[in-house]
């Protein structure tokens, strides 16, 4: 039996490791040092060298779990349990020097997550979940917002940086919600997008053509803390990133009726 709660704990020393070395090399690095994904997707070795970093000093934790990494810099996959990271979640803004950044960092048993950790790198954040143990930043409880209504609601999200199929429908919903709403923000790390989330400073988050790296660990810290996380048609089961929907239970409803008005 694993003990989720001491997984954790290791995991938050894990993520002070690569954080610290992520600081470090921060103006150190060069546009050379920069490669090209994709269409505005971008790398360096230092996402590169804390995602080897992480996998290194993860595996003795869970030694039958294999990894999911944007990186890809193993390609162990588990049979049940599998670390799910991403080293640097926030590239774009490292590169600009543009906070926030943050590792983010799940233990999946199966699809569902059982420990999550996010960490502003940078920054003096922690934010925490364990399986059935609620979610905590900096050792402190927290919990979702109380908001009751969009009408009073603090909305997250992010534009879509290279699959653009979808983005006449997403820019008609922006502009219901920046209508509707006390307005939208957009940080440009996801996994911290969820954490705030998950404490209460945004009350909902909504993406698509994310990963299951970005999304895994403030999937956990969003439905410890008391809220919903889902996809667009609010499934709650074999969630990949594609469609992420995370609210407060109040708000919930109204943003899933509000977005199958638009992303059909």
């Amino acid at each position: 039996m694993i003990d989720y709660k001491h997984i954790c704990r290791e995991v938050e020393k894990i993520a002070g490791e690569a954080a610290g070395f992520i600081v470090r090399e921060s103006g150190r690095f060069g546009q050379s040092d920069i490669e090209t994904k994709g269409l505005n997707n971008f790398v360096t070795y230092v996402d590169k060298g804390s995602e080897e970093l992480l996998i290194r000093m993860l595996g003795p934790l869970v030694p039958e779990a294999g990894f999911i990494a944007e990186e890809g810099t193993s390609a162990v996959r588990g049979t049940r349990y599998n670390w799910v990271i991403d080293p640097l979640d926030g590239t774009t803004n490292f590169l600009h020097r543009v906070r926030p950044y943050a590792i983010s960092i799940a233990l999946m048993d199966g699809d569902e997550p059982v420990c999550g950790m996010v960490h502003d790198v940078g920054g003096s954040e922690t934010f925490t979940a364990w399986k059935d143990g609620g979610s905590w930043l900096n050792g402190k409880r927290i919990h979702v917002s109380e908001t009751v209504a969009l009408a009073g609601s603090l909305v997250a999200t992010g534009f879509p940086y290279n699959l653009f199929d979808r983005l006449v429908p997403y820019m008609e919903l922006l502009s219901y919600l920046v209508k509707r709403t006390h307005g939208i923000r957009r940080l440009g790390s996801a996994s911290i997008d969820l954490a705030y989330v998950a404490c209460g400073r945004f009350d909902l988050f909504f993406e698509y053509d994310l990963k299951l790296w970005d999304v895994a660990a403030g999937m956990l810290l969003v439905r410890e803390a008391g809220g919903k996380f889902t996809d667009f048609s609010g499934n709650t089961k074999g969630l990949t990133g594609d469609e992420t929907l995370a609210a407060n239970a109040l708000v919930f409803n109204e943003m899933l009726k509000t977005i199958g008005k638009f992303m059909k």
